[in-house]
């Protein structure tokens, strides 16, 4: 299937967002977000559709899975995006030079945004969201799991927005079919942006297929590090919430690194996984502590495989190390540049560990789960970027907006 003509309609209909203002954004938005609530039953039979072609025990199943409150979230996480000052507008540097020339640098959308995601509905209405109230026409690419609660989604946004009068072309779902992305991934001169959203493979392939613009998210392999001078009670609570809050979220935590002087206090801290059946990878050290106290059948020696692992399961490794030097070397070889939390009550050692390790968001007794857009006032996310070039960790308005220079003269000429 040709989609040339798609993404040319896509390009058309993004110039007219340029002539909404921001008051009738934020009504659009606010009436989807109605029409969710409204709406719930034919959102969710569609859903209940894809869900029936997944196993239950497939880790992907609860991002797959839409109910009452996770609808009713939706909703409510639009609602906060149109509550959201708008990023476009603003002048981000100004001056006049020696000539009399008037310079202003400002906020713009960056036109077109392909959007590429695997089995996460609620993707699709977080990137409307996002898009619309920056300007951005959007270009969705779902995977077949989730294809019909897709499908079902942005039909009823295309409603509400023919309702208003506005083109629905300014959000538009390719096919689940691979011939789609590879077509998506070559739209010169129609998509301005690409963010594929999902593990290493789907980003991976859009590296080395993508001919338009490409900002990286999603995969990690998140890390954390308990200090030998790490409270036990803060450790507990983290190292639980950051595992099992949702294991299929790229912020859950794959591999617990544990100073050996510490190792005395192991079983207490991963005592609150027994509760979800937590499997754990362990090195040599950590599996002479555990054994005889974590079951047998969710303990096993660890693997090469162990390390570097993003889990997306109710699994995690966990390595020991002699020093800080030796955590922050694991992170280095095993990390993805996602998340990674150090738990010390020590502030030098903690200051030392955010200045080193390199990734999007380093936390300090904190669990990783809060890497987030919502969670960081954002509203919403797009992705949470991994790359180090335009933005990274969680990417809001704000980062889905480029600049132009506005330039004001007299008659001015260059010599």
């Amino acid at each position: 299937m040709e989609l040339t003509e798609t993404f040319k309609r896509v390009k058309r209909a993004s110039k007219t967002l340029s002539l909404l203002t921001d008051e009738q954004r934020n009504e659009i938005l606010n009436a989807v977000a109605d029409a969710i609530v409204d709406y719930k039953e034919r959102i969710l039979v569609a859903n209940s559709q894809d869900l029936a072609k997944m196993d239950p025990k497939n880790p992907l199943y609860d991002r797959l899975q839409l109910t009452e409150k996770r609808l009713d979230d939706i909703a409510s996480d639009m609602r906060n995006v149109a509550s959201l000052p708008s990023p476009l507008g603003y002048i981000t540097k100004e001056k006049t030079l020696p000539n009399g020339l008037r310079l202003h640098r400002v906020s713009v959308p960056f036109g077109v945004i392909g959007m590429i995601y695997e089995a996460r509905p609620n993707v699709t209405y977080d990137v409307f969201s996002l898009c619309f109230k920056s300007g951005n026409a959007c270009v969705l690419k779902g995977g077949s799991d989730a294809d019909l609660s897709n499908q079902a989604s942005v039909e009823l946004i295309h409603e509400v927005l023919e309702r208003f009068g506005v083109d629905p072309d300014v959000v538009t779902l390719l096919p689940a079919t691979h011939e789609a992305t590879g077509q998506m991934l070559n739209a010169v001169g129609y998509i301005d942006l690409c963010i594929p959203r999902g593990g290493r493979r789907l980003i991976d392939f859009v590296r080395y297929t993508a001919r338009i613009p490409v900002i990286e998210t999603g995969a990690g392999v998140v890390n954390t590090y308990f200090d030998e001078e790490g409270d036990l009670e803060k450790g507990k609570k983290i190292i639980c919430n950051a595992k099992t809050r949702r294991v299929s979220v790229c912020n859950a935590l794959d591999c617990l690194i544990i100073h050996e002087k510490r190792l005395g206090n192991l079983f207490e801290l991963v005592q609150p996984l027994l509760d979800h059946k937590v499997m754990l990878y362990v090195d040599g050290p950590a599996y002479q502590l555990l054994v005889g106290h974590y079951p047998d059948v969710l303990l096993q020696p660890a693997t090469a495989e162990s390390f570097g692992t993003e889990f997306m399961d109710y699994k995690m490794a966990i390595r020991t190390v002699s020093s800080l030097d030796e955590a922050l070397a694991h992170i280095d070889q095993y990390g993805s540049g996602h998340s990674e939390a150090i738990i010390t009550e020590n502030e030098q050692t903690a200051r030392r560990f955010q200045a080193h390790v390199d990734a999007a968001c380093v936390y300090w007794n904190a669990p990783t789960s809060f890497t987030d857009g919502a969670q960081f006032g954002l509203g919403a996310e797009i992705g949470i970027s991994t790359q180090k070039l335009g933005p990274r960790g969680p990417m809001g308005l704000e980062e889905i907006t480029t600049y132009k220079w506005i330039i004001e003269g007299e008659g001015q000429v260059r010599s």
